[in-house]
């Protein structure tokens, strides 16, 4: 029986983990660099864009084979975490990495879309009152363009909650250490535990449907900029 509650428990506690630090990432990422995207326009912005949103367009298990190539043993990134006698594939940072790599287009995007709706010329009337590009940021882009910003972490708290494909490259599937709840779910139907599949699943759309509808609760409180 204990088993049965720690095949549950364990693979959502990974996920919760590793869901919560993705996007706390995730938003301190994407909205530094969809601000400065929104006010970039050197010729190489298309280009660098594209790099950006790539992972959402790739296929999962590409792009996690892209990670196992940077961070396995001879790979740049594994061969210099070795000296220090660190290593990311098949460890739990691993399922965080793949989840940043695969949710930061989405919290990305809809980032640079909230700021580039946010009027420049008040930014700069602000500018020119005296207000540091600090206070600028914070006291007038941060609020003009907080719907699509609250927006955007949901998606991204939601895409890592499904994270499976480069997850499972990556990270690979280690009862209580890598086992999130996407991959519980697939080695319980492979090895035809339909039953503990069905109630992950559950688990799964529970918080998912929390979420959108946390989404749907800011959209109708936050009024929309005139």
């Amino acid at each position: 029986m204990e088993a049965d509650v720690d095949s549950y428990l364990l693979p959502l506690w990974i996920s919760c983990k590793t869901v919560l630090v993705t996007t706390a990432i995730t938003f301190v990422l994407g909205i530094a660099v969809a601000r400065w995207m929104a006010r970039y326009s050197g010729k190489y912005k298309g280009m660098i864009d594209g790099i950006f949103i790539l992972p959402l367009v790739l296929p999962p298990t590409v792009v996690g084979f892209g990670l196992l190539m940077l961070f396995g043993k001879n790979g740049p990134l594994g061969e210099f975490l070795s000296l220090f006698d660190m290593t990311v594939v098949f460890s739990w940072p691993a399922t965080v990495i793949a989840a940043v790599i695969m949710t930061f287009p989405l919290m990305y995007m809809s980032a640079r879309a909230g700021f580039e709706q946010v009027d420049v010329n008040i930014e700069n009337a602000a500018r020119t009152l005296g207000a540091s590009e600090w206070r600028v940021f914070w006291t007038i882009t941060m609020p003009a363009a907080r719907p699509a910003i609250m927006a955007a972490t949901v998606l991204a708290f939601a895409r890592a909650l499904g994270e499976f494909g480069a997850t499972l490259m990556l990270a690979g599937n280690i009862p209580g250490k890598t086992t999130t709840i996407p991959v519980a779910i697939y080695f319980n139907i492979q090895a035809g535990h339909t039953d503990k599949a069905m109630v992950l699943v559950f688990i799964v759309l529970a918080i998912s449907f929390v979420s959108l509808a946390a989404l749907t609760y800011w959209k109708l409180k936050i009024p929309a900029k005139p």
